[in-house]
């Protein structure tokens, strides 16, 4: 039987291994912004987004060393969003997975470049982690997926439209376009870009799309509940905040139920979107229920 704790573990650990090469020890001028980065980088997690570049790469039947500059770049990506989304001027949150946000500890403009930082080494990390058999066409691709999820048509413009729809209501299909940019974008990046790396046809990554875009509105429909139903202690961070500013999420529109009956028809359909594929899916197929069932 398939141990997806062990896998987590196992995968967490060799990808915090490679995340923690990837940024310069502090020292010299630059040190504290380097503590900065690692501060966020390294506070551990399931790095759910990484493993599921590996997840991916291994699906199609690749080897994890081919996809692991994407993870972690995948990773830095995740981690400067989540730095700037805890700033006064986003969410104002001042904790983060049980510990101080950057700003509280670094202040703000140290927090604000150690994520600008991020983001851009992001880019020279997933080249220079690509091994050299990888083609250069299919590394190209996949860092323009990669900059286009977390660009102007993916994270940051999806940021935006939650921030100017502060205390207006939302349709369900306005919610699901929001969500699909600031949250599904990374998600999708991550799985066709690891299947990408890995060796995948286009039938494979068209399945893989498919997978990906349920798996992540799936994430945040559950991200949506746990916020009302969780308590700060679970969580690590402030709970509750979305009422609390006028954000449209699925409880407020669907109610409880619903959402979670939403969230058990996702899991199903990204199972669905495997069905073509062997057991090296396995992990792939595990995680769509370790996203819906993480303390629902």
């Amino acid at each position: 039987m398939f141990d997806l704790d062990r896998y987590l573990k196992e995968r967490a650990q060799l990808i915090d291994r490679e995340l923690a090469a990837s940024i310069d020890e502090p020292r010299g001028a630059a040190a504290r912004l380097y503590e900065a980065m690692r501060y966020s980088l390294l506070a551990g997690g399931k790095r759910l987004r990484p493993v599921l570049v590996l997840a991916s790469c291994e699906a199609v039947g690749g080897k994890i060393e081919a996809a692991m500059g994407l993870a972690c770049a995948v990773e830095m990506i995740h981690t400067y969003s989540l730095i700037h989304d805890d700033l006064p001027c986003m969410d104002d949150d001042d904790f983060r997975r049980g510990r101080p946000t950057n700003h509280k500890v670094y202040g703000e403009a140290i927090a604000t470049l150690a994520g600008d930082a991020l983001l851009t080494d992001a880019f020279e990390v997933l080249v220079r982690k690509s091994p050299d058999s990888a083609e250069p066409r299919i590394v190209l691709e996949t860092i323009a997926e990669l900059a286009n999820a977390a660009g102007s048509a993916g994270m940051v413009g999806g940021q935006v439209i939650d921030l100017l729809g502060e205390g207006k209501s939302k349709t369900i299909d306005e919610l699901e376009e929001l969500h699909a940019k600031k949250t599904g974008a990374l998600f999708l990046a991550s799985v066709r870009g690891g299947a990408r790396l890995g060796g995948a046809n286009e039938s494979q990554i068209e399945s893989l799309d498919a997978y990906a875009r349920a798996l992540g509105l799936a994430f945040q429909v559950v991200d949506d509940l746990l916020d009302v139903q969780g308590t700060p202690e679970q969580m690590g961070k402030r709970t509750q905040k979305d009422q609390e500013r006028g954000k449209a999420t699925y409880p407020a529109i669907l109610g409880i139920e619903r959402s979670v009956d939403l969230a058990r028809e996702l899991e199903s359909r990204a199972n669905r979107a495997l069905k073509g594929f062997d057991a090296g899916a396995e992990p792939l197929r595990h995680l769509a229920t370790f996203v819906v069932e993480r303390k629902l």
